[in-house]
């Protein structure tokens, strides 16, 4: 077969290889296995970049986990960065794990971890939903999100 889609029929190797090398395209051999074997005469280059992009496409994204952490006395402005970085991962279509994290003194105050976790929750609303309600866990508080 021709560049054109056209069908040549069988012909020798030597006329197919000048017929190919004279409209400046290599020959093919598509199915060795056949009797006699089907060659096409194409721009292998071209070929191979095409199935190259096919590939390509039909990858599937691979769903991470990221992570943001943020402390009980973080900062409004210092949360909103943090959150417009989750809000991007989840618009990848990757998961978030928001964490507050204690240290020391700050365990006295869990109900300051709970405040900055509510208000995380309500800034990634639009974005993502939470997988389960925030849980407690030694010195930390967690939410994970999924993309919706």
């Amino acid at each position: 077969m021709d560049d054109g889609g056209e069908q040549l029929g069988i012909i020798p190797t030597a006329e197919a290889l000048a017929k190919a090398r004279d409209l400046g395209l290599d020959l093919v051999e598509v199915a060795p296995e056949a009797t006699p074997p089907v060659c096409r005469i194409m721009d292998f280059g071209k070929f191979k970049y095409r199935i190259q992009k096919r590939g390509e496409r039909t990858k599937a994204h691979q769903s991470k986990l990221k992570e943001i952490r943020v402390r009980p006395r973080t900062d409004e402005h210092d949360i909103a960065v943090k959150v417009n970085k989750a809000r991007g991962f989840l618009q990848d279509k990757d998961k978030v794990l928001v964490s507050v994290v204690f240290r020391g003194r700050e365990l006295a105050h869990i109900e300051e971890g709970v405040r900055v976790i509510n208000h995380i929750v309500e800034l990634l609303q639009d974005v993502g939903k939470p997988d389960a309600p925030p849980k407690h866990a030694a010195k930390r508080i967690e939410c994970r999100f999924s993309p919706k």
